[in-house]
């Protein structure tokens, strides 16, 4: 038997007694590493069917497999689908910002494995890409968490991950607080193809940790498709639901 993990079975007890366990979203100590609290438990709103095909957004009744809601049938999104684990409440906001300017980079397996559970059904297995950020901002912060988290879903999954086919040709404002035009106008041309990208012919996973207001998912989507993907799929941690959604709480 490996010696690795024999020492952590025998040291685990120590080191659970000196840094137990804690929850992600609040801190409090909890029995197992990556647990959540029963109060953050009950405050998670976990996303899945029904649910428009495009856009994710959640259905009060099931609709059919292919129901799209009246904002996607009215103006389609570039991508092909999007979905998140959550929608976006005080503990799937506290998880992000621990891992984005916490630096608890080890939140980024915990988003990893809820994502991994709520893949969408591809006819190819797809190749997964983050959202980059701009090379002034990653090298101030030490890292991209939605790279981190692709990294953490292609363990999981088996899937090809290529971290470098999308590049931040630009550095945009943060859009919080910006109409949805203002947005769109922030990101337009941001993005480009990474000369030795792998994503002609190929479904492209896209990878992010929050979904608000899809601007930069839609820029990014559509960047993916002029250099060939045949789909573009986003999967995040958590979105922002629009104010009346269907099934919204």
């Amino acid at each position: 038997m490996p010696l690795a993990p024999i020492l952590k079975a025998v040291l685990r007890p120590a080191l659970d007694y000196a840094l137990p366990p804690r929850c992600p979203g609040c801190g409090a100590i909890v029995a197992s590493d990556n647990a959540f609290c029963l109060f953050c438990w009950g405050g998670m709103r976990f996303l899945g069917d029904p649910c428009c095909a495009r856009c994710g957004v959640p259905f009060d009744h099931d609709r059919g497999p292919d129901a799209a809601c009246g904002a996607c049938l009215a103006k389609p999104p570039p991508y092909d689908s999007a979905r998140a684990v959550l929608a976006y409440g005080d503990v799937a906001r506290a998880v992000a910002l621990r891992l984005k300017y916490g630096r608890r980079i080890g939140l980024a397996r915990l988003i990893a494995g809820h994502m991994a559970r709520r893949l969408p059904v591809f006819d190819a297995p797809p190749l997964i890409v983050p959202v980059p950020l701009h090379r002034w901002r990653q090298w101030w912060r030490g890292f991209n968490q939605s790279a981190l988290i692709a990294d953490h879903l292609g363990r999981a999954t088996g899937l090809e991950v290529d971290k470098y086919a999308l590049l931040r040709m630009r550095a945009t404002q943060p859009l919080r607080g910006m109409h949805a035009g203002q947005r769109a106008k922030a990101v337009r041309g941001a993005f480009a193809l990474a000369p030795a990208h792998r994503v002609k012919g190929r479904s492209v996973l896209l990878i992010d940790d929050v979904h608000t207001s899809g601007a930069t998912a839609a820029a990014c989507a559509r960047v993916l498709k002029r250099g060939g993907a045949s789909s573009v799929h986003l999967m995040c941690w958590a979105r922002a639901l629009p104010e009346g959604a269907e099934g919204a709480d």
